[in-house]
């Protein structure tokens, strides 16, 4: 499988970063698209505003917003699917802008999605005519 990383928005691309995608709602302050270097700016993948002012980047309430953010996730199917299928084709590192290098949301949404890739991996399981059903990532047992 190929490498999902997260980076600071600020810190230089580099080319082993693969497909650079923006992961937050709002622009990173400063900073330019050239400077950036992103493939996508996927900012319905963020938490919602709600959600992102709520938390804080409070520790104290990680382990909520994380719960409360992959709930969002479990909505975002398409967003999802999207950076799978990058995934897929090489390396991809989730770009943010929050000063916290662990308890930020694309750390969370990285969880998500290695958490996400396991349970297909899990679920791929060859059928009695020797193919594989594949289940969608967030489902519960349907097939597509």
């Amino acid at each position: 499988m190929n490498e999902l990383r997260i980076k600071r928005a600020y810190r230089a691309a580099r080319i082993s970063d693969g497909a650079r995608i923006l992961v937050d709602r709002v622009w990173p302050r400063g900073m330019t698209r050239e400077r950036l270097r992103i493939a996508e700016w996927l900012k319905e993948i963020a938490p919602t505003a709600d959600l992102r002012r709520w938390f804080n980047h409070d520790p104290a309430k990680w382990d909520d917003f994380r719960a409360a953010y992959f709930r969002e996730l479990d909505g975002k199917h398409q967003e999802v699917s999207r950076i799978l299928e990058l995934l897929e084709d090489g390396s991809v590192t989730l770009i943010y802008g929050a000063k916290d290098k662990i308890l930020n949301n694309a750390a969370a949404l990285k969880e998500f999605l290695e958490a996400t890739l396991r349970e297909c991996e899990m679920a791929a399981a060859p059928d009695i005519t020797g193919t594989r059903t594949i289940l969608r990532p967030g489902a519960s047992g349907e097939a597509q």
